[in-house]
């Protein structure tokens, strides 16, 4: 009995990166990365970061960023 994810590979097998996103109608520049993660990690698996994560949120730091240096309009008189 063959399962699902061991049909896809199959489906996959000798395929370009074009063809993969077609068939899975994803990005050609995620099917890429993937495959790349895969050759040189032998996993797809999410890898620990390095460092420690912001402390700041998106929303937070991008409010803070527009504070620190506010563009300045010039009027021509």
């Amino acid at each position: 009995m063959q399962t699902a994810s061991t049909n896809i590979c199959e489906r996959m097998y000798n395929k370009s990166i074009c063809e993969i996103s077609l068939l899975l109608n994803i990005p050609r520049s995620t099917v890429s990365g993937i495959i790349t993660k895969w050759k040189q990690l032998g996993t797809t698996a999410t890898q620990p970061q390095s460092g420690r994560p912001c402390k700041m949120g998106s929303a937070h730091a991008d409010a803070h960023s527009a504070q620190k240096s506010p563009t300045v309009c010039r009027v021509n008189s």
